[in-house]
């Protein structure tokens, strides 16, 4: 651990050392270094005592909140600087070696301003992107209307709507109160079903019970269902004893029952109107090693007819492509969540982009197979970095026809 911890300094040392050259060839006062190294110091010595205090076992994240968010304002955008910096060094050196060779000029160019300038200039605005996502992102929910046409669906169910919500992880937020616009929002679509395709908390139950009262607001004619996600099985946690960890599915359960949501853990319920029925299946999670594979579709459908209607929870959007569009039960729509869009990137109309693409080719929006669809929710929440750049926080409303 003091080994990594050594090592990485190091690597801050001299990429910070390399960024001072930029502010320094745009900012040549004599006070220069004291404006740099000054702060400078005293992030890092905070970052080092964040890191040594630093208790895996602590249900609160807000420490580790900050101390990721001062690595991602203040550290990350000077690898921007660097880049630019790294792009004229590579230029000057051209530069002097043809001169050296095929001019009697040997001496080494000196740093353009306007270089260091425009490298600093955008470091800054990524810093205050991430910092925006931080304070502002994380709360401005989208509602997202999906209109779709399922295979046999049954006449009584057009005009159905239905309500998703994934990855609250609320162990991230530490004020209720900031998410009542988003419940708002939930029920301003009045929705007939709610569906939370799980991910409720980080890693421990107890995360969940402040929030209760607020999920509890959220209305729906037939019920809200939910079902588990990898950070619900705690296993990223750090338990006492295995008892704390046994009961942690359960309390769990018990807190999401609490506000009104009734857990499929591979099982199904039926929706039924006029006589006709509409299928809802909940699987556990499953997901690509080394995620667990807890899912089982064939017991989520037993006693359920090939031809019915269905609908799926499943957390882990892999699912899909690996067992559930070429399951023999024909399951019309999955829903998921999970990636959370990598809460960075580019989510226009036309254009979607983001880092999580290259692990989840399937990672945001709706996705087609025949006559079977999986819609990826970009979530609710945060985990890691406690903001959202560009990939907005979802609330996923579908209309079925």
């Amino acid at each position: 651990m003091q080994k990594n911890i050594l090592f990485l300094l190091g690597v801050f040392l001299v990429l910070e050392t390399y960024v001072y050259q930029a502010f320094k060839t745009v900012y040549s006062s004599q006070n220069a270094k004291l404006i740099y190294w000054i702060p400078t110091i005293l992030i890092y010595a905070f970052l080092i005592y964040s890191v040594i205090t630093f208790d895996r076992a602590s249900h609160k994240y807000l420490n580790f909140q900050i101390a990721f968010s001062v690595i991602l304002i203040f550290v990350l955008p000077k690898i921007l600087v660097a880049v630019f910096l790294l792009i004229e060094d590579l230029i000057r050196l051209v530069n002097f070696g043809y001169n050296y060779v095929a001019t009697e000029n040997h001496n080494y160019p000196s740093r353009r301003k306007f270089i260091s300038l425009v490298g600093l200039g955008s470091g800054a605005i990524v810093a205050g992107m991430v910092l925006d996502g931080i304070i502002f992102g994380k709360y401005r929910h989208k509602a997202r209307i999906v209109r779709l046409k399922l295979k046999n669906l049954p006449a009584s169910f057009k005009g159905y709507k239905i309500v998703q919500i994934s990855d609250v992880h609320s162990g991230s937020f530490q004020n209720p109160k900031k998410l009542q616009h988003a419940i708002d929002l939930i029920n301003k679509q009045k929705p007939d079903l709610v569906l939370f395709t799980g991910d409720m908390v980080n890693n421990y139950a107890d995360e969940f019970v402040p929030f209760i009262d607020l999920f509890s607001q959220i209305k729906a004619n037939d019920g809200k269902f939910a079902v588990l996600g990898n950070h619900d099985y705690g296993e990223y946690g750090a338990w006492k004893n295995i008892d704390d960890r046994k009961n942690n599915i359960p309390k769990l359960i018990e807190n999401q029952r609490k506000a009104g949501f009734e857990m499929l853990r591979n099982e199904h319920r039926i929706i039924e109107r006029n006589g006709e029925k509409l299928y809802i299946l909940g699987v556990e999670n499953w997901g690509i090693p080394p995620f667990p594979q807890f899912g089982d579709l064939d017991k989520a459908t037993r006693d359920v007819p090939a031809e019915a209607c269905k609908i799926l929870m499943s957390h882990d959007p892999s699912h899909f492509d690996a067992i559930v569009k070429n399951h023999p039960k024909d399951v019309q729509l999955t829903l998921s969540g999970h990636t959370h869009g990598m809460q960075f990137g580019i989510d226009l109309k036309n254009f979607k982009w983001s880092p999580v693409k290259y692990k989840y080719p399937k990672w945001a929006d709706l996705y087609q197979s025949g006559d079977k669809y999986l819609y990826v929710n970009r979530g609710f929440g945060v985990i890691g970095y406690p903001g959202r750049v560009g990939v907005l926080p979802e609330i996923s409303v579908f209309e079925l026809g």
